[in-house]
């Protein structure tokens, strides 16, 4: 499998991504946060101002930078996105996003995570500010309850929170989910027999199991020891997961630059690439060998 599997040819800052199939272009897309790795600024500014980039591959092993989504302003001005989850229901891809105003040089400005809609992952259109918390929340992720309900699953203060709804627009807020150790970047998804959780601890990826996606129980932790593919060796980050039948990958970021725990600003220790692994479960365990060989060839999705 080729590593990296990408890098922005831009900015060299992809990060945060989300693997979908694009369903009128018949081609996989890779949306992710376009962070400015290659500009000098100010502190933390390069990691705003950020657009959404996208990628995309017939079958996932060879990636094309294809530009960058417009037409997400809600106002004017030079903004900031973040972490994109699109989720397709019923003819239409929904998407999440956190939104930023301007581009603020360091942490802490109010993050409002943002609904648009699109036929067709190009022409977005944007429908409501969630109202779901007064606090900043990053990260959103959707899976369907058993029930039919859509939960959304964020990051609000270091820990993964609930919300709920019936059609994708009106969402109610349920509470915390996963708390103890500080995490972001919840991402859900059923595999051999189970549904899992992997939250980014910003030392690897923690994994929860669930029965029925209301309890979960933790399941150990994957991405945390460096791998030794080209730009792989460091701890993987903010993941997507795609699930194909019996096979299931993980897309994930690295800062090839930051090893021996040098995070000093400069462009080697921004920069980042999208890697992807095989995950399996062993023994009722999530397990990821990030140095495993494999093919990844991912297939058409049909509704």
């Amino acid at each position: 499998m080729k590593a990296p599997l990408f890098r922005d040819p831009i900015f060299d800052g992809a990060a945060d991504p989300v693997v979908i199939w694009n369903r009128q272009a018949k081609e996989w897309w890779m949306i992710y946060t376009n962070r400015r790795a290659t500009v000098e600024d100010r502190k933390y500014a390069w990691v705003h101002g950020t657009d959404l980039g996208v990628a995309s591959s017939a079958d996932g092993s060879e990636w094309v930078y294809r530009g960058t989504l417009m037409g997400l302003d809600i106002e004017w001005g030079h903004n900031t996105f973040w972490a994109p989850e699109i989720y397709w229901h019923a003819g239409i891809y929904h998407m999440y996003v956190t939104y930023i105003q301007g581009v603020p040089e360091d942490w802490g400005r109010q993050a409002d995570m943002m609904h648009y809609t699109s036929p067709d992952l190009i022409n977005w259109n944007f429908q409501s500010k969630l109202a779901i918390s007064e606090q900043s929340i990053i990260d959103a992720c959707i899976y369907r309850l058993p029930s039919g309900t859509f939960r959304m699953w964020f990051k609000e203060n270091n820990h993964t929170y609930a919300a709920d709804s019936a059609d994708l627009y009106h969402w109610e807020r349920v509470g915390p989910v996963i708390e103890g150790r500080g995490h972001e970047g919840p991402n859900v998804f059923r595999f051999k027999d189970y549904y899992w959780m992997i939250v980014d601890e910003w030392r690897g990826q923690g994994v929860y199991r669930s029965d029925d996606l209301i309890g979960w129980e933790r399941n150990g932790l994957i991405l945390d020891k460096p791998g030794t593919r080209e730009e792989d060796g460091t701890i993987g980050l903010h993941a997507d997961v795609v699930v194909q039948g019996e096979e299931a990958y993980i897309f994930y970021f690295t800062h090839p630059g930051r090893t021996g725990g040098n995070e000093a600003s400069t462009y080697e220790t921004r920069r980042s690439s999208i890697q992807a692994a095989k995950l399996e479960v062993i023994d009722g365990v999530l397990v990821c060998n990030r140095d495993k060989p494999f093919e990844l060839r991912l297939q058409p999705e049909i509704d």
